[in-house]
């Protein structure tokens, strides 16, 4: 990468992800880690036995940076920091995925109601053979939910592509009574420490 080259390879889905990218000025290309031919796979993310969550998500996240990194090779793409992000959300030492039918968000939800849980985001940066990784954790405090608020929320869209079934940018925001952390560490990449990552990689950030 040439010094005045400040553009890095994005490997996420999560159109939140590029909005907040977008946020603090950085250049970036996304890069799925699957391409139309299906020879790169996904990285699953399935929680290995006894796995806790802060080891789950670092994992993850670590896996998806080293595959994004053999896609790029693997395509002939020109060299270029790559980031990659996962978020889990954990309560009672339970992670939650992201809900596949009504009735797991519902369960989630049911859950969370009236109670503290904790995001965590890991965020990964490579850059050839470096990387660096850091991983943040929020605190986050439902009200209790009314039945009728669970079922309308599940009824929309909102719940099937985030972790534990809510996005804090959409209607759930008036579920939470309580946040200690990083709003954009919820929303799925902590600016301030994705920044600090990217400064470290000899990127400019704003």
């Amino acid at each position: 990468m040439h010094p005045h080259d400040q553009k890095i390879y994005l490997a996420s889905k999560s159109p939140r992800r590029r909005e907040l990218l977008r946020q603090i000025s950085v250049d970036f290309e996304l890069l799925l880690l699957r391409d139309q031919s299906g020879r790169v796979a996904d990285v699953t993310e399935l929680v290995l036995p006894g796995e806790a969550a802060a080891a789950y998500v670092h994992r993850v996240t670590r896996e998806k940076v080293d595959a994004a990194m053999q896609t790029i090779l693997a395509r002939h793409l020109p060299l270029r920091p790559v980031l990659t992000a996962d978020t889990t959300v954990v309560i009672d030492q339970d992670i939650l995925g992201k809900p596949a039918s009504p009735a797991e968000a519902s369960t989630m939800l049911h859950r969370l109601s009236g109670r503290t849980h904790q995001v965590l985001t890991s965020v990964a940066l490579r850059r050839g053979d470096a990387i660096w990784q850091i991983t943040q954790r929020s605190d986050v405090t439902f009200g209790s939910l009314p039945e009728e608020s669970i079922r309308a929320y599940c009824a929309s869209a909102e719940p099937y592509d985030k972790a534990g079934g809510y996005g804090i940018q959409g209607y759930a925001a008036s579920f939470i009574t309580h946040m200690a952390g990083s709003y954009t560490g919820i929303m799925g990449l902590p600016l301030f420490e994705t920044a600090q990552l990217l400064r470290q990689a000899g990127l400019r950030v704003p």
